[in-house]
């Protein structure tokens, strides 16, 4: 279009003062190629992802009693104190179809986009933790958060897109400080003094918004999406910035504590590992109690985990390649040691929710957190007989303490299950034979 060019901006007044907002890339500027709660209103229920590798070994993992009341075979043991808030999905498949299968990358892909990555470094799309942060993160102080227990900042099951990853927090100190230092709105302080910086960041967005209609007259039909898509995006910063420019309600629950001294050991020891793993989890769960947001990302390891078991010479992944099979106890001892020290992380991480005090339950009771791995069968590296966890009952929509048999079906059902819990409105998720379009009633209240 003749009067709009790639430097067009959006220009307003605020208190006599110009602001400009830059306009995303349009296909009309391209060429024919495209090639240039004190308040009563009802607790928020909020959304986790939980992910670590090399899955389980089905003989001391897999309860043998289905429903509510199941057992807690040796890989799982750990589970006892919070085995009623867990659900346990087994007998799941990700189907790759007609794509490769990088080991290690395949299955968790699938569990958290729906789709079959065509290689071991691409992921398909936005990650379901996006895409519920998309739902229900638009109004509190970080859309979403990521932490991980091992130590490297490369360690994420997060993605925005299929390029752009939600890096996570690896330094405990550092994460305490973005949460609880000099920006944070404490709730329960006696008074509040709004943030001028961030006064200044809403009335840039609040002096060019009312441009947008005569904008949107003036594009094609694809760029008017694009448009709204954009101011979509800006309206919901605006929204956050507004939400930090009131003074909190008080929460009784949250209580941030103090800053760590100092970071712990950064080894790939098991114990190590475990230890970070608390302190995250605790800065996770009073980031949750303290409303600074309502979505939250847990690695405790990698795919292709490298944790190293104190003692022994091969590290997790290697253990499940090389380790023979104990003909006495038959299965791998020292590798179904790694997978008994990921549970009980996994239970410390379910348990550390669940003992917040939150209204007349707990904050757990408000939160349906997503448990994925990238495999099944620990020393085969399968593809089907995957576990998937839920944690929570999601403001009392969710049914806990069950095993549920998905009878080899895709471990998309679950995540579209999740998904449509916390008020994402799609009528199917996945491709191909990974696509769901209907919800698990056997999790369902």
């Amino acid at each position: 279009m003749k009067n709009l060019s790639r430097r067009r901006v959006l220009r307003g007044m605020l208190r006599g003062g110009a602001v400009t907002i830059a306009l995303p890339m349009l296909d009309c500027f391209l060429n024919g190629n495209g090639t240039a709660l004190a308040s009563g209103a009802p607790m928020p229920v909020r959304f986790g992802t939980w992910g670590y590798g090399l899955g389980m070994t089905a003989n001391i993992f897999v309860p043998k009693k289905y429903g509510s009341g199941y057992d807690l075979p040796e890989e799982i043991e750990s589970w006892a104190p919070v085995r009623d808030h867990i659900n346990l999905f087994t007998n799941a498949s990700a189907f790759p179809d007609d794509s490769p299968v990088p080991c290690h990358h395949t299955g968790w892909v699938i569990g958290r986009t729906g789709v079959a990555p065509k290689d071991g470094q691409s992921i398909p799309g936005e990650t379901i933790d996006v895409t519920v942060a998309n739902q229900v993160g638009g109004t509190t102080r970080f859309k979403s958060l990521t932490a991980t227990a091992t130590a490297d900042v490369r360690s994420t099951y997060s993605y925005e897109n299929a390029t752009t990853p939600n890096a996570p927090e690896w330094s405990p100190l550092k994460f305490y400080n973005r949460l609880f230092g000099p920006e944070f709105p404490n709730p329960n302080a006696e008074s509040f003094t709004p943030d001028p910086e961030v006064m200044v960041r809403k009335s840039v967005l609040s002096g060019v918004m009312d441009q947008t209609r005569s904008l949107m007259r003036q594009v094609g039909a694809e760029d008017r999406q694009r448009l709204d898509q954009y101011f979509t995006g800006l309206r919901q910063l605006e929204n956050q910035f507004a939400q930090r420019l009131k003074k909190p309600e008080p929460i009784a629950g949250c209580r941030p504590g103090q800053a760590p001294i100092a970071d712990p050991p950064m080894d790939k020891t098991a114990e190590s590992v475990a230890l970070r793993h608390r302190m995250m989890t605790e800065l996770l769960v009073m980031a949750v109690a303290c409303d600074q947001t309502r979505v939250i990302n847990m690695v405790y390891s990698g795919a292709a985990s490298v944790v190293i078991k104190p003692g022994y010479e091969k590290p997790a992944h290697t253990t499940t390649h090389e380790e023979p099979v104990d003909k006495k106890l038959g299965y791998q001892p020292n590798a179904s040691w790694f997978t008994r020290r990921t549970m009980e992380s996994w239970a410390e991480f379910v348990g550390a929710f669940a003992s917040v005090k939150e209204g007349d339950g707990t904050l757990l009771d408000n939160m349906l957190i997503y448990a994925t791995t990238d495999h099944g069968y620990a020393r085969f590296h399968t593809l089907d007989g995957m576990p998937v966890l839920t944690a929570g009952r999601a403001g009392g929509k969710v049914k806990t303490g069950m095993h549920i048999d998905m009878g080899g079906g895709s471990v998309t059902q679950v995540g579209y299950t999740a998904m449509r819990v916390m008020g994402v409105d799609t009528p199917s998720w996945g491709s191909k034979s990974n696509k769901v379009s209907s919800a698990l009633g056997d999790m369902l209240v």
